[in-house]
């Protein structure tokens, strides 16, 4: 017998989206490999601006806690891309 996949929900998509962001910051293990990689910014850069673009496009339609964790998450990933991209930064696990 096979198993349902959860729901996807709003934070389970951003949540996937900021995971991934992280793989390509070097910061989490890819998930298909268990490998760290290293960073990528043409790909991380990608992801935030998508994250940018969900943010603004949702503007007025999330509660206040999908608003919180697009928000923070976001901001985290932006100043965390710069300090990769400065010096690379230390290695920060996300689980």
């Amino acid at each position: 017998m096979s198993e349902q996949a959860p729901a996807l929900n709003f934070a389970a998509f951003v949540f996937s989206l900021l995971h991934t962001t992280a793989v390509h910051l070097g910061d989490a293990d890819d998930p298909n490999t268990g490998q760290a990689t290293p960073p990528n910014f043409e790909a991380a850069q990608q992801m935030i601006d998508i994250l940018g673009i969900l943010e603004e496009k949702t503007k007025g339609n999330l509660t206040a806690e999908e608003r919180q964790l697009l928000e923070q998450g976001l901001y985290e990933l932006r100043m965390r891309f710069f300090e990769v991209k400065k010096d690379g930064g230390p290695r920060i696990i996300v689980p």
